[in-house]
């Protein structure tokens, strides 16, 4: 059995995390040594953390030294952890205290324009990413974590889940690809998850075996909140088992494509053009659709072109997205403006709705805008406009009322 466990990190350019270096030793009791920069301030909490943390799991005889740059508690605390848990066999879990704040459920329909993805062994970019309001904020288990970094960051994700206030964005997990990813679901369901996102699926298979994880921990913990899947396509085979997959679940809300990985496997080069992954967007937009779900579009990477990605943003609409990943803050509000509705859309919608209200309070069974007959899908579509303007403040909950009044 291993005697010394490091975990965390230290150095250059980090900020709130810390390294922790724990050593089991036959005697001598708790050795703490610790380094801080905010130790003057915080020094005695974190001494007495650690040693809550070393009597909770019965450890007696320790040395462990902590290198903290300005670590919240609950990141202290799943550094710890996972250095205990490489070195001794137990499944005790130390839990921080669960915000009341985060005890929220999401709806399957709820907008999904933008969902940022933050690297679940990075601390400092979580602390404020909900103040960015994306619709979603993903802590991602996979291509963001290191091979070796992967046990501990599933601790982070865990201990961020409950102490971190996501101010109601949706509270989102990129688990590792299948099966690998079923062993990280324990670190995540218990603690209010709102949707799962799973990568590089090419199956129906694979999404089963996820909800059957999902349903065990449920009932095992007691919950009763829906968790959402949203399955990641990134493959030729994906691409073309996309239809399987969107039918698969009942809790599938959406489903992704992830162009990187789509275009090395096609042994291509992804462009701005989009020419090489048009089949494969357009085959997931067909697929949601037909399954009633989200189509959610891959990351923007130049996260310094405003420009292009409006452009990409708008090509995205056109093709039948819902929204879209972002790898930055940054890029939020480009893809919040241009997945919302312009204001002729709003406009044409509104006309249609309100030809459609009359035509049924008088009892009419046709709607017509003008000499143009209104077909029942066109009506659907306008109606999902307006409650799209409405929900991002591009058009008042009363406009009907408003626009009467002015009359």
């Amino acid at each position: 059995m291993e005697k010394i466990a490091i975990t965390g990190n230290k150095g250059k350019g980090i900020r709130s995390d810390c390294q922790v270096t724990l050593e089991l030793t036959t005697s001598g009791g708790i050795d703490i040594r610790l380094e801080s920069k905010v130790n003057v301030l915080y020094g005695k909490s974190i001494t007495a953390l650690t040693k809550e943390m070393l009597d909770f799991f019965g450890l007696k005889n320790v040395k462990i030294f902590i290198e903290d740059s300005g670590a919240l508690a609950f990141i202290i605390a799943a550094r710890i952890e996972a250095a205990i848990k490489l070195l001794i066999d137990t499944e005790k879990e130390f839990l921080p205290e669960m915000l009341s704040e985060n005890l929220y459920s999401t709806t399957k329909d709820r907008n999904r324009f933008s969902r940022l993805y933050l690297p679940g062994n990075s601390p400092h970019l979580m602390i404020n990413a909900a103040i960015h309001k994306p619709n979603g904020i993903i802590l991602d288990l996979e291509d963001a974590v290191a091979y070796n970094k992967k046990h501990e960051a599933c601790f982070v994700v865990r201990n961020t889940l409950r102490s971190l206030n996501f101010l109601g964005c949706e509270r989102m997990v990129r688990i590792n690809q299948v099966p690998k990813g079923l062993d990280d679901l324990k670190y995540i369901i218990p603690h209010n998850v709102n949707l799962i996102l799973i990568p590089k699926c090419e199956s129906s298979e694979q999404i089963l075996a996820v909800n059957q994880k999902i349903d065990e921990l449920k009932d095992k913990n007691n919950i009763t909140n829906p968790v959402w899947l949203m399955p990641i396509i990134e493959s030729a085979l994906g691409v073309m088992k996309a239809f399987e997959i969107a039918h698969s679940a009942e809790n599938i809300v959406a489903m992704a494509i992830g162009l990187e990985d789509y275009t090395a496997d096609l042994g291509t080069q992804r462009t701005n053009e989009g020419t090489e992954s048009f089949f494969a967007r357009c085959q997931l937009v067909n697929a949601c659709k037909s399954a009633g779900i989200q189509a959610i579009d891959s990351v923007f990477s130049d996260v310094a072109d405003m420009d292009a990605l409006k452009q990409n943003v708008l090509k995205s609409k056109a093709l039948g997205f819902d929204g879209m990943g972002c790898i930055h803050p940054r890029q939020i509000q480009v893809i919040h403006e241009n997945f919302a509705p312009g204001e002729a859309e709003i406009e044409k919608a509104k006309k249609i709705t309100n030809a459609f209200i009359e035509a049924t309070e008088k009892g009419l069974g046709v709607v017509s805008l003008g000499t143009k007959m209104i077909d029942p899908p066109v009506v659907k579509r306008a109606q999902r406009t307006i409650e799209l303007a409405i929900n991002t403040g591009k058009l008042s909950k009363n406009w009907r009322e408003e626009e009467n009044e002015k009359i």
